[in-house]
């Protein structure tokens, strides 16, 4: 029984180890690297989302060459506002 209760608590030790060094670096990795997003809407037709209002595609953000000021004519940017008293556009 003793055994037991020794091996549970090195596994809940050890799960608590990853998981404080997991989130740190998959925050950091998705806030400097890169993450996925998805574009709903007919805003971007014909280059994404060609279905239609029902359709919605999924795109990887590349947040390092925006970092490094690598950005290109025909590349998509994405924009996030930060503030509150941002207006949504919707059609």
């Amino acid at each position: 029984m003793a055994q037991a209760q020794g091996l549970g608590r090195r596994y809940i030790k050890a799960f608590f180890k990853g998981f404080f060094v997991a989130v740190p670096v998959t925050v950091t990795f998705l806030d400097r690297v890169a993450c996925v997003a998805r574009v709903e809407g007919a805003s971007m037709q014909p280059s994404l989302n060609p279905g239609g209002r029902e359709a919605s595609d999924v795109v990887l953000l590349n947040h390092w060459s925006i970092r490094n000021y690598d950005v290109q004519r025909g590349d998509i940017v994405s924009l996030v506002c930060l503030v509150s008293s941002c207006v949504s556009w919707t059609s």
